[in-house]
């Protein structure tokens, strides 16, 4: 049965009264456990034809969709694809979810975390009052003397210290009108440059690495490239896992006829390198190697669009220098891949006639990320493969709202992609907020996170407020976190919907409302913006995040420069309508939006506005480009420094705004395997979880589906060592120890893997810190980062393994992932019962959408 969940057995559900898109749809539906089958069932199409409409509905056990009170317009907040899907409301209570027909982005389809993750909702642990620290410990107290406490203590240090002891950090799972709020209270209202988002984690490269390219964020692709596509190249991105409705998309273009040829960079045998036409597993660390070779030959070749290198990009010249050597037997030595097979990827590259790329934690989570990334956009580059049906880049986002907070300039930006180096777009920015530009700190470039950590540990940070994420678990090097969070001298303030690690080490918590509870806007990683209405009120007195921070900024009295009130509105739909002329004339304008228009159909695409009134499906037609020197979100970076490049170098490459190659030659990973660590250690996500399960270990299907951390070994390494399925291990590096059972999987050999989301809190019971210690992945990393990007390196890490105990039986790994077991049936498949029936609709009327 294991085999049957992966693509090449992908079309084994025989739905009655359904032809397939090639045959014609006929209405019909189907029942299925859909965390044994996370795709769903196949509805075939071809290339430039509708992806068909397949309607998920998932509701408690007994209920039918005409006993539900009411559906509630939202999407998805559990990861970055965005899918339209309507709440069910029963009683006062979310009961279930239901797909969007209408919706860009699914066409109805939802996957596993979207079907069972609302259920954290309803948990009974969710925190419904302050808690304030007394002698110790943290005691149930009152929104009055919570605030009180968190304004008082700002204040104080404001008084003391000045705005560079507080600092923020926030997550990439609230709303736009959240994150712009923050961002105005912090850079606008206090005058710090220390706010940052969890984003910095896991899409800091994506942004970056658009920059260093199109001199601005923002996604050139459109989700609708993969109706088009011929080839899809996708780098270090697990779609199928971390995007399982937008990987749906993808199978069903590979069951239909003319479907896209696949190439994978992953080092482990994902559920995406099985369905690869090439499958290019590189040892970690070596992405830059193996990217120059790609470059090299497609210039080799001479598979370039000349006309378009030479009318609409500069630097064609220096990467071609750069690249000249960097064969593909070269990279093969690096890498440890068969030359062959970098030469077959090529060759697909250099043949395509609608090439889409997506580029994700693979690429990012490693040293020299930017650079690697970046060579991604130099291939459409090269190619002429940007701004038309089929030919896009998708730098993708890991979280649901992470384009917003780049966007909103809660994360290291400033709102609007303005550029902190331009004096006039500060100018512009006070302008909008009414205050005086030197009230805006942009001496430097906002402070990334890690950063912000070695100033809360050497003491300059005394303040940190932290909203919606959960560092205790996701940051590296996670017994350094600990006690750099729980120093006496730090106050720490924790906005969150449960008493997660990190809320546990706080001076003060604030219980904060969720999805499902308040509205706002988000958008995702192909520029597609929602609403998200209320359906039910929070529980107890949990506030909307956005609440909290208005009352935070009305108690400083911050003010404009007129002596107003410096955030203005007091709902949801006010503070939209400010981000709208915050964003207005920039990249990213929303001003064509309104609630009212995002309310009844599907998401729409930025930029909206009066030239584009229904929003745009694609950047960058004709090489129109955001990167003229006045405009520019950013003047660049050197990708192997990080140094900054000023406005008169960045005008001298690029006077008339082009598109910019850059190159940059391969670096070893810092940490290289030794004599005693002689493996490289990689960490990352599982299918049925998302980040620190918070939310996705309160549902019981996702909980049981992968209940606890595994450590993943090739079948070779097993053997070398006489390992055995579910064998004990403890996993070593010069920073910890974890202790996992063994998955032998289709990894690379001399490769380990774990995945992140295991911190020392069991969401079942309930621990103390340090009880479970022992497991979660983040003990191991090491303190480092990308240095254009500032986003740390989860990816390579020396480690070594022994075995602890024998196995009593299989690892808790899903089979039905990149975790499936070498040993295909010899481990029981992954299932969810009867609990795990969804409802999947075919050929849906238009009433019915």
């Amino acid at each position: 049965m294991v085999a049957s969940l992966y693509p090449e057995a992908a079309g084994r559900h025989a739905v009655p009264g359904f032809a397939g898109a090639a045959g014609g749809t006929r209405r019909a539906m189907t029942t299925i456990d859909r965390i044994a089958e996370p795709w769903g069932t196949r509805t075939p199409y071809g290339p430039g034809e509708s992806w068909p409409i397949r309607v998920d509905v998932r509701l408690e056990d007994g209920l039918g969709e005409a006993e539900v009170d009411r559906w509630v317009q939202s999407a998805t907040v559990l990861h970055s694809n965005g899918d339209g899907l309507d709440i069910a409301v029963k009683d006062g209570r979310i009961v279930g979810v239901r797909g969007r027909a209408v919706d860009r982005v699914n066409h109805g389809r939802l996957g596993p975390k979207d079907l069972f993750g609302y259920q954290a909702n309803n948990s009974a642990d969710r925190l419904t009052v302050p808690l304030v620290r007394r002698d110790g410990q943290l005691v149930e107290s009152d929104w009055e003397t919570a605030m009180s406490a968190v304004t008082g203590r700002t204040q104080e240090l404001l008084a003391e210290r000045g705005p560079s002891s507080v600092g923020f950090y926030t997550t990439g799972q609230l709303f736009l009108e959240e994150y712009y709020t923050l961002a105005l209270i912090g850079h606008g209202g206090i005058g710090t440059n220390h706010l940052d988002g969890n984003t910095r984690l896991c899409t800091a490269t994506a942004a970056e690495a658009l920059k260093e390219t199109f001199a601005s964020d923002g996604q050139p692709g459109s989700y609708t490239d993969i109706d088009d596509a011929d080839v899809i190249a996708l780098y270090g991105h697990n779609m199928a896992e971390t995007q399982t409705v937008l990987w749906t998309r993808v199978l069903d273009r590979l069951a239909g006829p003319n479907p896209p040829q696949l190439i994978c960079v992953d080092p482990r045998r994902t559920p995406v390198a099985a369905a690869a036409t090439v499958h290019l597993a590189p040892k970690p660390g070596t992405n830059v190697a193996l990217m120059n070779a790609l470059v090299h030959e497609i210039v080799d070749h001479d598979w370039v669009d000349r006309d378009y290198v030479d009318r609409y990009t500069v630097g064609y010249d220096e990467l071609v220098k750069q690249v000249a050597d960097c064969d593909p037997d070269w990279a093969a030595r690096i890498c440890d891949l068969p030359a062959a097979d970098i030469r077959a990827a090529a060759s697909l590259i250099g043949h395509a006639e609608r090439l889409l790329s997506t580029v994700l934690q693979g690429f990012y989570q490693s040293h020299q990320a930017t650079a690697a990334s970046v060579q991604v956009n130099n291939l459409h580059l090269l190619r002429g493969m940007l701004g038309r049906p089929g030919c896009g880049v998708l730098q993708m986002n890991g979280q649901p709202t992470a384009q917003n907070t780049r966007e909103c300039g809660a994360d290291g930006d400033l709102p609007g992609f303005r550029n902190w180096a331009n004096d006039e777009h500060v100018e512009d920015l006070a302008r909008v907020w009414n205050i005086e530009p030197a009230q805006i700190p942009h001496y430097s470039e906002p402070t990334h996170l890690m950063q912000m950590m070695r100033y809360v540990e050497d003491g300059s940070i005394r303040f940190l407020y932290v909203s919606g994420t959960n560092p205790a678990v996701s940051l590296p090097e996670l017994h350094r976190i600990r006690e750099v969070l729980s120093q006496d001298r730090l106050f720490l303030v924790v906005q969150d919907i449960f008493l997660s690690e990190t809320a546990q080490l706080a001076d003060v918590v604030l219980p904060a409302a969720t999805w499902g509870e308040k509205t706002g806007t988000f958008t995702n990683a192909d520029r597609t913006v929602h609403l998200s209405e209320r359906a039910v009120d929070p529980p107890g007195q949990a506030r909307a995040d956005l609440d909290i921070f208005i009352d935070y900024a009305h108690r400083l009295g911050l003010t404009d420069k007129d002596g107003q009130p410096l955030v203005k509105w007091t709902d949801a739909e006010g503070a939209f309508e400010g981000w709208k002329e915050c964003s207005a004339g920039r990249p990213c304008d929303y001003t064509g939006l309104t609630y009212d228009k995002l309310r009844g159909g599907s998401g729409i695409q930025w930029p909206c506005n009066d030239e584009h009134p229904d929003g745009t499906e694609r950047i960058y037609r004709d090489g129109e480009f955001w990167s003229s020197p006045s405009y520019c979100e950013t003047y660049g970076k050197d990708l192997l420094t990080g140094a900054p490049l000023d406005p008169v170098e960045y005008k001298a490459l690029n006077p008339s705004g082009k598109a910019v190659f850059k190159a940059a030659e391969y670096l070893p990973p810092h940490e290289p395997p030794t004599t005693d660590f002689p493996y490289l250690l990689t960490t990352g996500r599982t299918l049925y979880h998302f980040h620190t399960r918070t939310k996705t270990g309160r549902a019981p299907q996702l909980q049981n589906a992968a209940p606890d951390v595994w450590v993943e070994m090739s079948v070779d390494d097993a053997a070398r060592h006489g390992f055995g399925e579910g064998d004990l291990l403890r996993v070593s590096t010069p920073r910890g120890s974890v202790e996992a059972k063994l998955r032998i999987s289709g990894i690379r050999s001399s490769t380990l893997f774990l995945p992140f989301h295991y911190g020392y809190w069991d969401t079942t019971g309930g621990h103390a810190p340090g009880d479970e210690a022992g497991r979660a992945a983040n003990e191991l990393t090491v303190t480092d980062w990308d240095p254009a990007s500032k986003q740390p390196l989860f990816k390579t890490a020396a480690a070594r393994v022994e075995r602890i105990a024998a196995a009593e039986g299989p690892s808790p790994a899903p089979t039905t992932t990149a975790s499936r077991p070498a040993a295909g049936d010899a481990v029981p498949g992954t299932n969810g019962g009867g609990r795990a029936a969804v409802v999947e609709r075919f050929g849906v009327e238009e009433s019915q959408r």
